[in-house]
């Protein structure tokens, strides 16, 4: 097995306050739970076991935050990512309430565990949603009066499209519903310092260590290169990686790459003038944009989801027109960083938390769908729950909605979902 074992080379890696290694397993470890994937998934399920008081081996293939969750926008934005009502003949009524509450209560899960253990990871609140057509801005009031019914307590307001300067200094939008309670940070820091937080527990972590074969019974034992881990209960996290590990789940997520790009630092004056606020924006294309300011006034400029299984030669070439198109006013400013990585796709955009009905001690969650910064939290506390005391209702909700395994097998889920979405694209284009 060959791979990158070092984080890609983005603004995050660059400029992360604490990138500590941990030790590749050699030997062999026993425990009452192994986690599998240092990402948020991974990272903040070891962290609830360990506040419950089990004992947690975590192994990681490269390094943690490595995938997406070290690589992405950095947006805190509430919800499961997607509208929830359709789920109703899964979950009935009171569970879509449930998943709606989840999708709020979830950010504020990321800012305690933020507040609990010190992390530094420019945490910064403020988020609007932008609209490309009337019909979307005028959508927001229904949202807006959703989180009203919700109970929920931060300031919302619609945003008209004469207004929006005061947001964004770009004529390429109807309208926005400003969010205070969803912002943005640095996801890189953030799950690196949770890892300490966990390893400060007593989680023993191990990095480089990918998980070459499972054992499954009534103890799970996992091999490494240079190690085993027997356990009583197994949890996945690797999300777009997990490969053929765990056939199983991995046929029911496909991996599309996401690409990212981050300017030189910005004079202040130009900073402030393209988000006077300093939030986090993102429209309702169906490729959509998302942007922000980094701590040190760059703009952070991500999209163009990629199903096709081939990444950009040049991403910066790539992404720059776009960023263009929203700030025409940047064409002379220098790209300092150009990235990608693979976010975990699901059929339904519905993220999947379960446990494997042929190996009820084997529990998973994958598939965020591009949402996962705070539903990763959410999902990894269900799962904490549900090992550490036997059942988690919220568990049940999550799975009792079913998930497609992608057709056509590996060779070509990502050919099958590129020309699905190319539909859904030519729809927006042409509607």
């Amino acid at each position: 097995m060959s791979f990158t074992t070092q984080h890609t080379a983005s603004y995050y890696a660059a400029t992360a306050r604490d990138a500590t290694p941990y030790p590749s397993l050699d030997g062999e470890l026993t425990a009452d739970v192994c986690v599998v994937g240092g990402g948020l998934t991974g990272v903040n399920t070891a962290l609830e076991l360990a506040e419950r008081g089990l004992s947690v081996v975590l192994l990681e293939g490269r390094r943690i935050g490595w995938g997406a969750s070290g690589r992405n926008g950095g947006q805190l934005i509430r919800g499961i990512g997607h509208d929830v009502s359709g789920f109703a003949r899964h979950v009935g009524q009171d569970g879509v309430q449930y998943l709606k509450q989840a999708g709020i209560e979830s950010v504020a899960l990321v800012a305690s565990r933020i507040a609990q253990y010190g992390i530094a990871c420019d945490l910064r609140w403020g988020f609007c949603e932008l609209a490309n057509t009337p019909a979307q801005f005028a959508a927001f009031k229904d949202e807006q009066d959703d989180l009203a019914a919700l109970g929920y307590r931060p300031e919302t307001r619609l945003v008209s499209a004469g207004q929006l300067h005061e947001i964004v200094a770009s004529d390429q939008y109807a309208g926005g519903l400003v969010d205070m309670g969803s912002g943005h940070l640095h996801p890189l820091d953030l799950v690196q310092g949770e890892a300490r937080a966990a390893h400060g527990l007593g989680v023993r972590i191990f990095e480089q260590s990918p998980v070459l074969r499972i054992e499954h019974g009534p103890r799970v034992t996992l091999h490494t290169a240079r190690g085993t881990v027997r356990a009583g209960s197994l949890v996945l996290g690797c999300n777009a990686h997990l490969d053929e590990l765990e056939p199983r789940l991995s046929g029911k997520v496909l991996p599309a790459g996401s690409y990212v790009v981050a300017t030189e630092p910005l004079p202040e004056s130009l900073a402030t003038s393209l988000i006077p606020q300093n939030m986090a924006l993102c429209d309702q294309k169906v490729g959509l944009d998302y942007y922000r300011l980094t701590a040190d006034r760059r703009l952070l400029f991500g999209g163009a989801c990629h199903y096709s299984g081939r990444d950009p030669k040049d991403i910066a070439g790539y992404m720059r027109p776009k960023v263009l198109k929203v700030f025409p006013q940047l064409a002379n400013v220098r790209i300092d960083y150009q990235w990608g990585g693979m976010i975990g796709i699901t059929a339904n955009r519905f993220p999947q938390v379960g446990r494997l009905s042929q190996h009820p001690n084997v529990y998973y969650a994958q598939g965020y769908s591009g949402h996962g910064l705070n539903v990763t939290h959410w999902t990894a506390k269900l799962l904490a729950e549900s090992i550490a005391l036997g059942h988690s209702q919220g568990l049940d909700v999550f799975s009792a909605v079913p998930h497609l395994t992608f057709p056509g097998g590996k060779a070509l889920r990502s050919p099958l979902l590129a020309l699905g979405m190319l539909w859904y694209r030519l729809r927006e284009v042409l509607g």
